[in-house]
């Protein structure tokens, strides 16, 4: 369990299902989750997050929003911490993606996360509960029995 410091780090999916209404209960639980961090003050994302969130709620959901509201959804969240993918981070996650055998996307989603101090990732796409780098890895759309 995070405290409400703890940072946490918002993988794409979470940004995408809290826009995406074909999925009832991934919405509601995407929205519960950035709300929390919201009001906690704790969520962290990457230009990396914001790029593929920009491409997915545009080109990939079954109703895509407009460029411009997909737009404006990334400008609201500049409020929170936003980590610039570099060169030293892409060599990082090249590193991470040799020592976990973890793609390399997942991986610069972790060196992000470690670069911010992040305790937790919520993710659907790596393994919840598994623990890399000493970050935990959660799925917020788990119930407590894991379905």
């Amino acid at each position: 369990m995070t405290s409400m410091k703890d940072k946490i780090f918002i993988d794409t999916n979470i940004l995408v299902y809290a826009n995406d209404r074909s999925d009832a209960f991934r919405r509601e639980k995407s929205k519960q989750a950035l709300y929390e961090g919201l009001v906690n003050g704790n969520l962290v994302v990457s230009t990396q997050v914001l790029g593929e969130f920009y491409v997915t709620v545009t080109r990939k959901i079954k109703v895509p929003l407009s460029t411009d509201i997909a737009q404006k959804q990334i400008q609201l969240l500049r409020s929170i911490e936003i980590v610039e993918i570099d060169f030293h981070l892409v060599l990082q996650a090249i590193d991470l993606s040799n020592r976990h055998l973890i793609s390399y996307w997942d991986s610069l989603i972790l060196a992000a996360a470690q670069k911010a101090k992040c305790m937790t990732i919520y993710s659907e796409d790596l393994n919840p509960g598994q623990i890399i780098e000493s970050i935990v890895v959660l799925n917020p759309f788990l119930t407590p029995s894991g379905q």
